[in-house]
């Protein structure tokens, strides 16, 4: 397992200050946003993060994208392997849709998968991995949606992302976390409750302590990225980042 910070949480701050941010809490690795730090197809954006994070000594865990399956071209994925790869990110994060799993129709699970196939298959060549968020409004809300887009798209480098749901309580959670394990990639790291309320990261101690040994466990290399810390601050980042290391 592999601690990291998701760069989306401080859009507020540089890239040369998310680096530093990173680097004082000795997190090992960084997911750079497609949308302020590193936009689709800013290849000298790319090049700066890259060249920034290789002299702090941290990894760039993903590039985390906004691309959403079945609604972006050719055209605009290429370019997102290409600033993925000139970045040096092994993975680009990506949105299964903008429907939710109640609502999707059997057109919209057709283009969603169909968008993602296009996508392993265009990032293959390149050696990146495809990575799909784990998020509400998408067909990726509910645990059995996403593990059927896995094996229905059936692409080597397709994996999944996860996070707690909103709402969800510690052991639905961590029954998630197990059934997406064989596909799982990297965790965002947070504590909201109740709904869209962000609390410190101790505040679910009792969820994150048991994720945490479960993805130390595995022997391939999983991200654990912190995000949405409270009040945008960076003191409150420290502080989780320091109890995630203790955790650990």
């Amino acid at each position: 397992m592999r601690t990291g910070l998701v760069s989306v949480t401080f859009r507020q701050l540089s890239v040369e200050e998310v680096v530093q941010a990173a680097a004082d809490a000795e997190l090992a690795a960084i997911e750079w946003g497609g949308d302020i730090h590193v936009p689709l197809g800013d290849l000298a954006a790319a090049t700066r993060a890259r060249e920034l994070c290789a002299e702090q000594e941290i990894a760039v865990a993903a590039y985390g994208s906004y691309l959403r399956a079945g609604q972006c071209d050719r055209e605009e994925i290429a370019t997102a392997v290409q600033t993925a790869v000139t970045l040096g990110a092994p993975m680009i994060r990506v949105w299964a849709g903008s429907t939710g799993t109640a609502t999707a129709s059997v057109d919209d699970r057709i283009e969603v998968t169909r968008g993602l196939s296009e996508m392993a298959e265009v990032a293959r060549d390149s050696g990146v991995d495809i990575a799909m968020e784990f998020h509400r409004k998408t067909l990726t809300d509910d645990v059995d949606s996403t593990i059927t887009l896995l094996l229905d798209v059936d692409a080597p480098n397709l994996r999944s992302y996860w996070q707690p749901p909103v709402d969800v309580d510690d052991e639905e959670c961590l029954r998630q976390l197990e059934q997406l394990m064989p596909w799982l990639a990297s965790v965002h790291v947070f504590s909201w409750w109740p709904a869209d309320t962000r609390l410190p990261l101790a505040a679910r101690e009792s969820l994150w302590r048991p994720v945490l040994d479960r993805l130390a466990s595995e022997s391939k290399e999983i991200n654990a990225l912190l995000e949405f810390v409270a009040d945008d601050s960076v003191d409150q980042f420290r502080t989780d980042a320091e109890d995630l290391h203790n955790w650990l």
